[in-house]
């Protein structure tokens, strides 16, 4: 419709020249693009909250949907990913992955349009912050699920960070668990490799608290289980720097 708003509008305004009218419908057409766009997403979020049916079903929707936006990052989705999905939410949840789970997922790989924004400000409204670390701690074990973080995975990781409301040190802390180079243990802790051996140790002891499990025990033992996971790479990542020291 606004492509030929823009058509007639151009034509009109610049002297009844056919250049104008062209211009005009591009313009026309990119309304019109963003219009059909955010409709989609609309309907794409309620086909979404009618999986998000609370409690458990919130939050098993919710993965669903923001994994399929990891698994579509790097234009591929791998089997290994979608097994390592059935991996966690046997763990997390018992023999939870459902047909209906494996339906949405389906319907957001198969291209549907994700709308991130609306689905992050869902999850904001609906979890606490230790949630949502655990959220971002869980979608980084999918995009490392065959091995290696696609730099396309990463920057879906990113932008799902920053939706979440996630501290950039947080994020960079959890994506040296995953994406390794030499100085990830320090990243992991949040420092640079020439803090003194006591701010190594003060790092920890703040990153412990932190990421400690005891942070979601009031959440049921479906989030325990990953933060257990998560604190035991922040342990590790302080024995290796201990150990690289000499540190008692």
């Amino acid at each position: 419709m606004f492509s030929i708003i823009g058509a007639i509008a151009g034509f009109i305004l610049l002297g009844k020249s056919f250049i104008g009218a062209f211009i005009g419908m591009i313009i026309g057409s990119i309304i019109d693009n963003y219009l059909v766009k955010g409709n989609r997403e609309e309907d794409e979020f309620s086909y979404y909250k009618k999986r998000a049916t609370g409690g458990r079903g919130d939050f098993a929707a919710m993965l669903i949907t923001l994994s399929a936006a990891v698994m579509r990052a790097d234009g591929k989705a791998l089997k290994v990913e979608l097994e390592y999905i059935k991996t966690f939410f046997g763990q997390q949840f018992g023999p939870a992955f459902t047909t209906e789970h494996v339906k949405l997922l389906k319907h957001f790989l198969d291209g549907a349009p994700i709308p991130l924004e609306k689905i992050c400000e869902d999850v904001k409204a609906r979890t606490v912050f230790e949630v949502r670390l655990q959220l971002l701690h869980y979608l980084f074990g999918l995009a490392n699920a065959d091995g290696h973080v696609a730099d396309e995975e990463l920057v879906m990781l990113k932008r799902i960070s920053q939706l979440l409301d996630i501290p950039n040190s947080d994020f960079e802390s959890f994506k040296n668990m995953f994406w390794r180079d030499s100085d990830s243990d320090y990243k992991v802790l949040g420092i640079e490799k020439i803090a003194s051996d006591e701010e190594v140790k003060k790092a920890y002891r703040q990153m412990a608290i932190r990421y400690h499990p005891d942070k979601v025990a009031q959440l049921g033992e479906e989030y325990q289980r990953g933060a257990k996971e998560k604190f035991q790479k922040l342990q590790e990542a302080y024995e290796n720097i201990k150990k690289s020291r000499g540190m008692t």
